[in-house]
């Protein structure tokens, strides 16, 4: 993350934890230091229904309170908003995209509206259902915006990560170790192509 912060905007579909995604970055970065904002894009919401959420994260005080329209970094947590939704509108040429896919980047890139900054895939599917035994994106989603926006050091986010993780599912061990070796699977297959 440079001084002046990083504007990160999601895009998934309702029920794929596109916003808790959102606002657990939020609440891990607000606990290293930095001035956070995390928020959702209320539209009709219902499940499978595309859905947008931001984070603001900066080591100075935000005082910007509206919806990003130049992010630094989008993340996409489904690959068929692609089609849908032109989720590169106002995205800076020196930031970055994430689709969550089984694709390589140059096979996404065609479907980027024309996007010359970089391009990152993460087969969230994959990862998610080796690690936590079903599908949930968020969890390598959130890894992978960290990573690549160099949001906080990766072993500082696994550590809060953890911590997070215990206090909701204090009760839910098998939830905690899946979701870390989600995190931690997709932050070490980025690392590759970082």
């Amino acid at each position: 993350m440079n001084n002046q912060g990083i504007e990160i905007r999601w895009h998934g579909r309702g029920g794929q934890g596109a916003k808790s995604a959102a606002l657990l970055l939020a609440d891990v970065a607000f606990k290293t230091g930095a001035h956070v904002q995390g928020f959702p894009e209320y539209g009709p919401e219902r499940m499978g229904a595309p859905i947008t959420a931001y984070n603001r994260i900066s080591n100075n005080e935000i005082r910007v309170h509206s919806n990003i329209y130049f992010p630094d970094l989008v993340v996409v947590v489904d690959e068929t908003l692609l089609a849908a939704v032109d989720v590169t509108a106002g995205l800076k040429e020196d930031g970055a995209i994430i689709v969550n896919t089984a694709k390589k980047a140059d096979e996404i890139r065609p479907l980027l509206n024309g996007y010359k900054g970089k391009v990152y895939t993460v087969d969230a599917r994959r990862i998610s259902v080796e690690t936590l035994g079903k599908y949930f994106p968020n969890s390598p989603m959130l890894a992978a915006a960290v990573a690549v926006g160099k949001v906080m050091d990766t072993d500082l986010f696994i550590s809060e990560m953890r911590a997070s993780y215990e206090h909701k599912f204090a009760k839910k061990p098998e939830v905690i170790e899946g979701n870390m070796k989600a995190l931690t699977k997709t932050i070490e297959e980025l690392g590759e192509v970082l």
